[in-house]
């Protein structure tokens, strides 16, 4: 493991707060980071603005290197955070990742603290999956049988509003489920399971397996025809580690949002390819032809592709392929960019939209619903890119669309329930 001496590079952290219940951000809470086990040595002490964030601030991580080859030496440094907020329990989150060179974001999601309940439990984020040690994937077929009668549960492919993940085998009662929106469940498993300073290439392509595993497991109902009412695991044995809490990675995060509707395919299978792996070092792959993710690094670094990464261990025949449809959203992408001189229906809409997030998010200014993209809404626009880690363009593009519809749906579908 690295000590304290090792820690010569730094990399970036930002804290975002919001409440279980709302999803609202919350203004005002006091965020406490220390080295992991020391939390009487505070290093920093951060308040969040009315975005519910925190400032981003630079801690120290070990050298870059560590991350870019196997070797016995933890890339990352690990952080405690305390967040505390006015009316809510406070949270402990312990193992907060960071690598050197890279902008990591901790989700905190506090609940009320209605007088007499217990506090809340701390978050615990265990050792990466390239570092510490994991059951291997117990291999399965890549692409599942359907029924003798040709029926299968779903006659396309949709991209779900949330992932049901058991948090644990798939025998054990004990463990909860989770309901995890869509994107956000690949996000964390993709942090935990890759490092964000791996090239672009190599970062899409695992991106791409996780989600076509994941899809396939949504297509094909896998654990729900076993009589269980999940959708997904969080084993490695069974299927990916998904950790609850954990912090993620943006230049990860950014590739989930630009390609969150996609999935491998092969011709003539109408189902995503269960795309298995292994890392290829500390695990090695139980079958021929199954991605590793240190093998999928060094074709990064060749400059190789995503899907010449991937066709380089699943084969010539393994194609990228997009969804029909992304599920739980008012509107799909209309297919082009929304930019100043853009006019109509779509254009109505995401004002109408930012001006219903602009209540949570009072930092995005409002703007008038007129259906004509002008200035005002390209700086309301820049501001939510701002907010939500996109790039700040001011311009609704393919990742703004959806990451818009997201909020959206998130701080508005509650408050009608209620």
């Amino acid at each position: 493991m690295a000590n304290g001496q090792d820690f010569i590079s730094r990399g970036n952290l930002q804290i975002q707060v919001i409440n279980i219940r709302n999803n609202f951000p919350i203004q005002n809470a006091k965020v406490s980071i220390s080295s992991k086990g020391e939390p009487e040595r505070v290093l920093e002490q951060l308040t969040t603005d009315s975005s519910g964030q925190t400032e981003n601030i630079s801690l120290p991580a070990p050298p870059e290197e560590y991350s870019l080859e196997p070797g016995i030496y933890q890339p990352y440094s690990e952080y405690d955070v305390l967040v505390e907020a006015e009316g809510f329990k406070p949270l402990n989150i312990s193992g907060t990742e960071i690598l050197a060179g890279t902008q990591a974001i901790q989700p905190a999601a506090l609940t009320g603290d209605e007088g007499g309940t217990p506090p809340e439990d701390p978050v615990v984020i265990p050792d990466h999956t390239l570092f510490g040690n994991y059951p291997p994937k117990i291999a399965e077929a890549e692409v599942k049988p359907v029924n003798e009668s040709g029926e299968i549960v779903l006659s396309r492919v949709v991209v779900p509003q949330t992932i049901v993940v058991h948090d644990g085998a798939p025998t054990d009662s004990t463990a909860k489920d989770y309901y995890v929106p869509y994107r956000d469940y690949i996000k964390n498993v993709a942090s935990s399971e890759i490092y964000s300073t791996w090239p672009q290439s190599t970062i899409t392509a695992n991106v791409l397996a996780i989600m076509s595993f994941t899809l396939n497991r949504v297509y094909t109902e896998w654990y729900r025809n076993q009589g269980y009412d999940f959708t997904i695991t969080s084993s490695t044995a069974f299927d990916h580690k998904w950790i609850y809490g954990r912090n993620i990675f943006e230049s990860i995060s950014q590739v989930v949002d630009e390609i969150f509707d996609s999935f491998l395919s092969r011709p003539g299978v109408r189902q995503p390819i269960l795309t298995q792996y292994c890392d290829g070092h500390q695990v090695q792959c139980r079958n021929r032809g199954w991605m590793t993710q240190w093998g999928s690094k060094a074709l990064g670094d060749q400059g190789y592709s995503a899907i010449e990464i991937l066709r380089s261990f699943y084969g010539n025949d393994m194609y990228i392929n997009v969804a029909e449809a992304v599920s739980g959203i008012p509107a799909s992408w209309p297919g082009y960019d929304l930019t100043i001189g853009v006019t109509g229906e779509k254009v109505q809409q995401i004002q109408e939209q930012l001006n219903a997030i602009a209540k949570a998010y009072p930092a995005i200014p409002s703007v008038t619903v007129d259906g004509i993209y002008g200035p005002a809404t390209a700086a309301s626009v820049k501001k939510f890119q701002n907010i939500f880690g996109l790039p700040a363009s001011g311009v609704v593009d393919y990742p703004t669309w959806y990451k818009i519809q997201d909020i959206y749906v998130a701080v508005t579908r509650i408050a009608e329930l209620q």
